[in-house]
């Protein structure tokens, strides 16, 4: 059971990472990389770490063109963002 939820973060991860890097580059401060030490957080329900949180608050201009990207949401959900956010004290933008 470990070994499967293990082998479905690091999907989860690598699949955030294709999907943000793509949109990183449209943007100029967007960047994947640093949004991946909330894949905790995304994941598991678990309160975001205030690297995370400061991540979140450098990237928030970054959210609409993640948030509408079919290929991230099949992994990342809108709420699940939306909860991350909000833990960190940020509120997205309306896309």
């Amino acid at each position: 059971m470990k070994r499967s939820y293990n082998i479905c973060c690091v999907v989860v991860i690598f699949a955030f990472m294709l999907v943000l890097m793509s949109h990183g580059s449209a943007a100029g401060n967007c960047n994947y990389m640093e949004l991946m030490v909330c894949a905790g957080a995304v994941t598991s329900h678990q309160p975001p770490s205030s690297d995370c949180c400061a991540r979140v608050k450098e990237q928030k201009t970054c959210f609409c063109g993640y948030l509408q990207n079919p290929t991230l949401r099949q992994y990342v959900t809108p709420q699940d963002a939306q909860r991350v956010a909000k833990q960190c004290g940020v509120a997205l933008p309306n896309c």
